[in-house]
């Protein structure tokens, strides 16, 4: 479909906007990181490392992202597991009720944060009886975070077909050797970007964090929300945060460049 000139302009124009006005606050962010007045004047009138030194040596930050690392690792391998399985099994077999579930896999990354949160800690601590820990954390997590490896999965099998995976079979190979030599290697693209995206989503979350967590378990986000209106920690928080954006865009991006360049080789190849 071919567009009039005006009509070009007006959505890249449109385009310009919406991307300045989601992207200006977050380059603000990453500035005031440097920005050598506590009050973060602006424009910053000069630029200083000290926050970052600052942020380097802080223990409660060093703590918060090691435990942010370690909830959104231990999530993304849950969320491959499980996410696969759900999708190879959803694909594969026909039964009754069979949108139902995939509906139910998908349903809590829908929701809101606040009632999946809630929802999960009243499992925890009312139902089930459970301390809130890392453990918890991480399974609230893994709630969500499946819902992309599921839809990477699914995409992935449907745009392949079966003929493959057919062929290995009639030549004698069981179904874990198919799986092993066939089904794996056609989805390792797949998987790998619904790892990373999985990753950037635990790594960030923090409504739900807040409801699954203990006192004692802060997560990056958590740690940047509590210090954000006290005074001295103002600096060192602007400087969390730049690094937050930072650590968050690499995985979304490895992600999106590996979808893009498997979609054009599977075009490729056909």
């Amino acid at each position: 479909m071919r567009l009039s000139r005006g009509l070009r302009a007006t959505l890249l124009g449109f385009t310009v906007v919406v991307l300045v006005v989601i992207y200006t606050p977050l380059v603000v962010v990453v500035l005031n990181s440097f920005n050598a007045d506590r009050t973060f004047s602006w424009p910053p009138r000069r630029l200083t490392l000290h926050w970052w030194d600052l942020a380097a040596h802080s223990e409660g930050a060093r703590a918060a992202l090691w435990t942010s690392l370690e909830v959104a690792a231990l999530a993304t391998v849950i969320s491959l597991v499980l996410g696969t399985l759900a999708g190879l099994a959803l694909r594969r077999a026909r039964f009754f009720g069979r949108s139902v579930v995939s509906l139910v896999i998908v349903l809590p990354i829908a929701l809101p944060g606040i009632v999946t949160g809630l929802a999960l800690s009243n499992m925890f601590t009312t139902v089930l009886g459970v301390s809130l820990s890392i453990f918890t954390i991480v399974v609230a997590h893994a709630t969500f975070c499946i819902v992309t490896v599921f839809n990477n999965v699914q995409a992935r099998l449907q745009r392949l077909g079966g003929n493959l995976e057919q062929a290995s079979m009639d030549l004698g190979a069981g179904p874990f050797t198919t799986f092993r030599l066939v089904t794996f290697p056609m989805l390792r693209s797949a998987l790998l970007a619904g790892g990373l995206l999985s990753f950037g989503l635990s790594f960030d979350e923090i409504v739900v964090t807040t409801f699954t967590a203990s006192s004692r378990n802060q997560t990056l986000p958590i740690w940047i929300f509590q210090n954000l209106f006290r005074p001295n920690q103002a600096p060192v928080v602007n400087v969390v945060a730049a690094v937050l954006v930072l650590l968050s865009a690499v995985p979304i991006y490895l992600a999106q460049r590996l979808s893009g360049d498997a979609a054009e080789a599977m075009t490729g190849a056909r």
